[in-house]
């Protein structure tokens, strides 16, 4: 059957395709409009980058000393002052990922209005994703309250935290692809590849940090039972 096929003719046969050559191919396609040294670009990385970094830093701190909570004198204060830390600190790094967008080229195969509703609904379903985590963790449970000594009574296993793990990030991670194809951008896409990679290194930190954190509670739970 492969005979009557005339691709394999010319091209000498699927087996023949070098699929690392293709994928170069496409990522030299997506990148060639982003310019890496612009400065919108550039602070847009630094942002992606640092605002992982600044929290779970400086929750690691608390957790450790309780300067904290001694400064503000409340755990409660110290924890709710360090969420609007990160909530300002997000929307500067909102606002450098659209301003590096818009100081780029436009990608035509992305610049029509059924990718532009591929957008919507992925911004939709990131938001879905982010706000059920707030309301599911509140406050200090989405703000890192954990290290601060406010803990839950047990992990949060509701939606949306039983549909995937880490449902903030990734429905974070999704409202940026969504807005990146909204806005046509390759470099909004290739800042969302930045995004999630940051957010895979944070879970790998946070994670066992967190689950230890609960393990102790348990713990001292059964000691004084």
């Amino acid at each position: 059957m492969s005979s009557s096929v005339a691709g394999p003719d010319c091209c000498g046969g699927f087996g023949n395709v070098d699929f690392r050559q293709a994928d170069l191919c496409i990522m030299t396609r997506l990148l060639g409009d982003v310019d890496p040294s612009d400065p919108c670009f550039v602070a847009a990385i630094v942002t992606i980058t640092f605002n992982p970094l600044f929290w779970n830093v400086v929750a690691r701190w608390e957790q450790r000393t309780r300067k904290l909570s001694k400064a503000f004198r409340s755990p409660y204060l110290a924890c709710y002052s360090l969420g609007a830390a990160i909530l300002l600190l997000n929307v500067l790094r909102s606002h450098c990922f659209t301003q590096a967008m818009l100081s780029q080229p436009k990608m035509e195969s992305l610049d029509n209005p059924t990718a532009y509703r591929v957008g919507l609904a992925l911004l939709g379903i990131g938001s879905t994703f982010v706000l059920s985590s707030f309301f599911a963790l509140g406050f200090t449970g989405t703000f890192l309250g954990d290290y601060f000594g406010i803990l839950m009574e047990a992990r949060v296993t509701t939606f949306p935290f039983n549909i995937l793990d880490n449902p903030m990030y990734w429905g974070s991670t999704a409202n940026y692809l969504g807005w990146a194809i909204m806005h046509a951008s390759p470099t909004g896409l290739l800042l969302t590849v930045v995004v999630a990679l940051i957010y895979m290194i944070a879970i790998q930190y946070e994670e066992p940090f967190t689950a230890q954190i609960y393990q102790q509670k348990a713990s001292s739970s059964r000691k004084r039972s």
